[in-house]
């Protein structure tokens, strides 16, 4: 017994680690990772080999992975999405962009509404006993699947692509939500509803209790070396809130889903979120979806006229819930655009394996009912993602200049603009009114927006926070600082604020906001030109300067640079990942958010700048 057990989990080990391999190989893109895994599961489970026994190993592993799926999918909630845009997108059609919340919220809506009805007529017609479960499984929504083909498509920041996003994650908190409600009502009878309230309640208390130590300084310290604080944290979140979902009779995933979105609440830094995606991903999960497919019995479920009659009138279903509402969209976007947003919203499978799994085990559904719902959510992440891609129209133009404000005029700052290449960055300096002599020279070199003063009410009047990048240099320190953080709360990308006193130089940094000062530049410099005279040559040598090109380009990502496509004079100096920074080679893999150091002509850089950076 011991001896099989130690067979099968190494047959599903090595099926997690070939399965991403072999996809890469045969170029099997429109394929997400974790359906290829349950076809693997397939293969080697009951429906093909069977070389795969259950045992309390792999049981255990399957099930980690299963909570550990639900904590993810609650990190990927960006809460920020919620706020809304605050810039107005021009849309291909001449009309304005809509608001994003409010279109995903009645989409949203309208979805739900649709399922309730589907699911009444599928119990109607004798195909499902229970409407409540089949309502969550037809308006759940795959952020798994969703998030990748939007970046695939290169649309995510756009507004269509953050309407598409949006109607996923109000789905997904909904679904989850509502599956903890199912499974208080049909359980096995010991669980009140109200008794969910205890688990939201140790949730918010843990929450503020993750916030006020949060940014202590001991916790930074503790959190390298062999100590990793964060990560522990993290681990005991998700275990407490599990062993209380099990205490109070809901389902251990409500309290990994809840882990997940206070976690994703307190903001983690991407350091952090890159290590737990790297362990769910690489090794918990992967078992988790071989398990389905090795568990699934296709055979079966085609002995069953019912089930063979559910699965495509179902995939139908699915279909309509999410086509329909989103014709919403009709009213901004073409056909095509409309058609495509409503095929990628009809790809499900996480949730789906959720709730079937829940349902099969309070025995509201069969074993192969349970089968067939997540044989249709696999069929649904295949085909639905390839459909969007054929439908989503190809928008061939120019990638859009960088916006960049700076607040203050002065013998620094107005240089820089002549020196910035106006094909990449679109700058406004913005100034107070000036007296007539100088204000006569300097328009005569330097476009300038004058206003009366730099109060942040002035600013707001005069758009100076609807851009990508803002600088600030009035000469005021504490202005400076206070514009900053201002600028940040207006969720500008990008801030670069002027102050030398190491108390507003930390509380800047602590808000991710790059700070300068002439005082630590002439410093630097003196030492640069002390130690490396050569290193200083190239970096103010128009030619042969080094330039930042941040890889955003999904074209390009996990690309070896021996492979890499371009040819031309440029060389890679260093390549900066999150706090790594890394020394190219050939076999360097090149990554998504990757900021490259470049040197080379400045016409090639411009070139490789405008490919690698678009979204």
């Amino acid at each position: 017994m011991h001896g099989a057990s130690v067979t099968s989990l190494v047959i599903v080990i090595l099926a997690a680690f070939l399965t991403p391999i072999i996809l890469h190989r045969l170029r099997l893109n429109f394929m997400p990772v974790v359906v290829a895994e349950i076809i693997v599961g397939l293969i080697i489970g009951k429906s093909g080999f069977d070389v795969v026994s259950q045992d309390m190993w792999l049981e255990t592993l399957s099930m980690l992975g299963f909570i550990f799926l639900m904590f993810l999918s609650g990190l990927e909630i960006d809460f920020s999405a919620f706020a809304g845009g605050k810039k107005k997108e021009k849309l291909p059609s001449g009309k304005n962009a809509p608001n994003t919340f409010l279109v995903s919220t009645i989409i949203f809506v309208g979805i739900f509404i649709l399922s309730l009805i589907l699911s009444y007529l599928f119990v109607w017609i004798g195909l499902m006993d229970n409407a409540f479960l089949m309502t969550l499984i037809i308006s759940t929504i795959s952020l798994g699947v969703v998030v990748p083909t939007l970046k695939d498509a290169q649309i995510m920041k756009s507004n269509i692509g953050q309407i598409i996003l949006l109607v996923a994650v109000i789905a997904d908190l909904v679904t989850m939500v509502l599956l903890a409600v199912f499974a208080s009502i049909y359980g096995d009878g010991d669980t009140n509803t109200w008794l969910l309230l205890i688990l939201f309640g140790a949730g918010v208390l843990l929450y503020f209790l993750g916030k006020a130590f949060q940014n202590r300084s001991f916790i930074e310290t503790m959190s390298k070396g062999t100590i990793q604080i964060g990560t522990r944290a993290v681990f005991t979140l998700i275990i407490v809130l599990v062993a209380i979902s099990e205490t109070i009779g809901a389902e251990n995933i409500l309290g990994a889903f809840l882990a997940g979105v206070l976690v994703s609440l307190l903001s983690p830094n991407k350091e952090m979120v890159q290590k737990l995606d790297s362990f769910g991903y690489g090794f918990l999960i992967p078992i988790f979806f071989v398990m389905v497919g090795v568990d699934l019995d296709i055979w079966a479920l085609f002995q069953d006229p019912k089930i063979f009659i559910l699965i495509p009138l179902l995939f139908i279903g699915l279909l309509i819930s999410k086509i329909v509402p989103v014709f919403l969209l009709k009213r901004w976007y073409d056909l095509k655009t409309t058609l495509a947003s409503g095929f990628l919203l009809t790809s499900t499978l996480s949730l789906v394996i959720a709730a079937a799994t829940i349902g099969e085990r309070m025995e509201v559904i069969t074993s192969e009912m349970s089968g067939a719902l997540i044989l249709v959510a696999v069929i649904t992440s295949i085909v639905t993602p390839i459909f969007f891609k054929k439908l989503f129209p190809k928008h061939v133009s120019e990638r859009p200049k960088i916006k960049v404000a700076f607040i203050g005029a002065n013998q620094l700052s107005l240089p820089v603009t002549r020196e910035l290449n106006p094909e990449i960055y679109e700058t406004t300096v913005f100034h107070m009114k000036q007296e007539k002599l100088d204000k006569q020279i300097s328009h005569s070199l330097f476009d300038i927006k004058e206003i009366k003063d730099f109060e942040v009410k002035t600013l707001m009047e005069n758009q100076a926070f609807d851009i990508d990048l803002i600088v600030v240099t009035t000469g005021d320190e504490q202005r400076n600082a206070d514009i900053a953080l201002f600028a940040k709360e207006q969720k500008v990308e990008r801030v670069i604020a002027s102050v030398a006193s190491p108390e507003l130089d930390t509380k800047l940094k602590e808000n991710d906001i790059d700070v300068f000062s002439t005082l630590l530049s002439t410093k630097t410099m003196l030492r640069a030109l002390i130690e490396a005279p050569g290193v200083m040559r190239i970096l103010t040598n128009q030619e042969t300067m080094l330039y930042q090109i941040n890889l955003k380009n999904s074209k390009y990502d996990h690309i070896l640079l021996r492979n890499f496509p371009f040819t031309g004079d440029i060389i890679f100096v260093r390549i900066f990942r999150g706090k790594d920074s890394i020394v190219p080679h050939g076999d360097t893999d090149l990554k998504l958010g990757d900021r490259l150091i470049v040197t080379g002509s400045r016409e090639y850089v411009n070139e490789l700048k405008r490919e690698l950076e678009l979204w």
